[in-house]
């Protein structure tokens, strides 16, 4: 029960550039994992973001991959997930929100809320994710603090509680109030240190001298009209997701961290129970339960091999114990589950109830939604695939390599970067993803990953979906007449790729009794 209690486990999410990878480091450095923060976007420190390690990452100065990252903080044990803002790369973020217990979401200060920022808010909402915001980039100009807030209850329909409160902005930025430890905490630019707290009365002239008169009077002003417009912050609202609280600050220069990460570890949730197709598994049942939410090809590239992320649901996960793969009924053990600091890694002995555990995966034997238990058959459910909306021929560039032009395929596609479909017409294989980004990826990997060289075709098409239907007669006749059209997914389903809408349309009113799912959860 202890160790269940100690556990946070959360996602960072947000529009990209809103300074994700940046709080994620800030806080590395708080929980002591690294000494020195890389500062992202400087060549004169040739180190980059921790989380960042993949070398397409460091080239372009995006996340493309969720990294998982642990460290200890007072008395808790804080599990991060980073993952991309990039809207290519949502579905990667769309399932790393189905392992954790809550979220932090950060707003650039100047921009506001963003597309993206709305979308993952839709994601929390539809799984009841608690989530804190942060305000970023505090030092350079940007909006009215009380023209974010009305941005964000109206954007984001959500109520906000602010638990912080900036002291000018931009140039004239001078510090932050803490509203929940009612601590004044004065900004001194640097990426590297973190700055003091003074305690202050806030009626008293101890305030007037530290920040100069004028903005002492703002200050009082703006706190007496927080204080009547929004009510007092009730921690149940926000575990039941009513209510987020706000913090300002800025990441990259380490400021207003430090009070988001004491105020998160104290208030946010422990991990909760999960939805199986069964039953709900409790975190604190004695047998232990584990979904794969996440597969990562080639984090050790002299070795060429995956590693299953398993979030751990129920019970403890020990090394060396036997474990039903529930998909194909086989036990399994594994001699050494890893924990992560993005790339490096170590053997863990055992896992509780919020961990997020590396399993070696050789030969392809996981798949995204596996479950694992100590023998119940039960499945854990919500690791959509969505309908790709790009399409484009994939062939290989290289005769000579054809070996790892598969292998690197195959397990590229494992990792749900996108998703590959062979057309039943001219056994052609069709990669599909949700964004542009994500062809230049694969071809960056396979390149430099697996030494194997692919070109992109065009192919016009509209739009994949998945097809069944109860009479067995209905589907071949269905088969046969868009013979053109069909396709096969990794797992051998029929997928029906339709060159326009109108296509589609009419296939939906000719055949009324075949279903067509835009996901591929059915």
């Amino acid at each position: 029960m202890n160790e269940i209690e100690r556990r946070r486990t959360f996602a960072i999410i947000s529009h990209p550039d809103a300074g994700k990878t940046t709080l994620t480091e800030k806080f590395l450095l708080f929980g002591g994992q690294i000494q020195v923060a890389g500062a992202v976007k400087s060549n004169k420190i040739r180190k980059t973001a921790t989380s960042d390690w993949m070398d397409i990452e460091k080239q372009r100065g995006i996340s493309v991959s969720t990294s998982v990252m642990e460290f200890d903080y007072k008395d808790y044990k804080v599990n991060i997930l980073d993952t991309p803002g990039h809207q290519d790369f949502a579905e990667d973020t769309y399932r790393t929100l189905t392992a954790v217990d809550s979220a932090i979401i950060v707003v650039d200060s100047a921009k506001g809320v963003e597309a993206q920022t709305r979308k993952l808010m839709e994601v929390c909402r539809m799984r009841n994710t608690p989530v804190i915001i942060f305000i970023n980039k505090m030092d350079r100009e940007g909006r009215d603090p009380f023209e974010v807030l009305d941005e964000l209850e109206e954007e984001l329909k959500i109520s906000v509680r602010p638990l912080s409160w900036p002291i000018g902005q931009g140039q004239r930025f001078k510090g932050v109030y803490n509203i929940y430890e009612q601590q004044l905490n004065l900004f001194t630019p640097n990426k590297q240190r973190v700055t003091e707290k003074v305690e202050v009365d806030i009626n008293s002239n101890d305030l007037d001298e530290q920040v100069g008169a004028e903005f002492a009077e703002q200050l009082r002003n703006d706190l007496e009209l927080v204080n009547s417009v929004y009510p007092d912050f009730d921690v149940e609202a926000y575990r039941r997701a009513e209510v987020a609280p706000v913090f300002f600050g800025s990441a990259l220069n380490n400021f207003g961290v430090q009070e988001l990460l004491d105020c998160f570890v104290e208030i946010a949730p422990s991990p909760r129970p999960t939805n199986a197709e069964e039953r709900v598994v409790e975190p604190t049942e004695p047998k232990f339960t584990g979904f794969i939410f996440k597969i990562t090809a080639n984090i050790d590239p002299n070795h060429r091999s995956c590693i299953a992320f398993c979030k751990v649901c129920s019970g403890k996960f020990q090394r060396n114990q036997p474990y039903l793969h529930v998909r194909n009924g086989k036990t399994m053990r594994f001699s050494s589950p890893t924990q992560f600091m993005a790339q490096r890694k170590s053997t863990v002995e055992e896992a509780y109830p919020g961990d997020i555990v590396g399993l070696p995966d050789s030969g392809g034997v996981f798949k995204i939604g596996d479950t694992l238990t100590e023998g119940e058959n039960i499945h854990f459910r919500g690791l959509p695939s969505f309908s790709p909306e790009l399409f484009k021929y994939i062939e290989n560039d290289d005769p000579m390599k054809s070996k790892q032009f598969q292998k690197g395929i195959e397990q590229l596609m494992n990792e749900g970067v996108a998703q590959s479909f062979v057309n039943q017409f001219n056994n052609r294989r069709i990669v599909g993803t949700v964004g542009q980004l994500q062809f230049e990826v694969i071809q960056y990997r396979l390149e430099h990953e697996y030494n194997a060289k692919c070109r992109w075709e065009p192919v016009h098409l509209y739009k994949a979906c998945w097809i069944e239907a109860d009479d067995e007669a209905e589907l071949e006749n269905f088969k046969k007449r868009k013979y053109q059209y069909m396709a096969k997914d990794i797992e051998g389903r029929d997928v029906f790729l339709a060159d326009s809408g109108y296509v589609l349309s009419m296939a939906q009113q000719d055949f009324e009794h075949i279903r067509f799912h835009f996901t591929s959860e059915f």
